[in-house]
């Protein structure tokens, strides 16, 4: 790194290098100092982008304000207080939940106590459902309105393949273009 003008202290920098775990074998370097998981924009990644460690720090976060709520609930009818915990979870939820989208079953639901899946223990939030919401949303405004830019132009709408049946289906429609074409 050096040749390129380019030096680091080893001792204060960490690296977060994610791959496959094959990938990751091949780097051997001992005076890099790599770590498991970091903090980027709130996001927790971690070197395998299976994101445990950021749905154990967001369910972690959520039961930590439900359980500060309790302290002024008696000030609050059932209603009232129900729709401030599904807020105050929803707002850490809806942060970037696109990543959440599609995780494997050995992430949303693993069987090791020390880490609370979101997807198992808030199960009356209905999460997975929101998270498709919120993903069919955000890709129908882009379609719609062209923006934001930088996702309309990741985005090509592939127009509907003529097929035999759609050929039978209109003919059977239109008896007609049978006979006189």
């Amino acid at each position: 790194m050096t040749a390129n003008l380019l030096t680091l202290n080893s001792s204060k920098t960490e690296f977060l290098l994610i791959g496959l775990s094959k990938q990751l074998a091949k780097i051997n370097n001992p005076s890099l100092t790599t770590t498991h998981s970091d903090r980027n924009l709130g996001i927790m990644f971690d070197e395998h982008l299976t994101f445990s460690d950021q749905i154990s720090s967001v369910s972690k976060s959520c039961y930590y304000h439900i359980r500060q709520l309790r302290c002024i609930r008696s000030y609050f009818d059932t209603k009232t207080a129900s729709t401030i915990a599904t807020s105050i979870v929803h707002s850490k939820l809806d942060y970037c939940n696109s990543l959440y989208h599609n995780l494997p079953k050995s992430v949303t639901a693993p069987k090791s106590n020390h880490i609370t899946p979101i997807f198992r223990s808030l199960h009356w939030l209905k999460i997975t459902e929101r998270i498709e919401y919120k993903l069919l949303s955000l890709t129908y405004k882009v379609l719609t309105t062209t923006q934001p830019s930088y996702l309309h132009n990741l985005i090509r709408i592939q127009p509907p393949r003529s097929t035999r049946s759609s050929f039978w289906s209109h003919s059977l429609a239109h008896p007609r273009h049978l006979f006189y074409e």
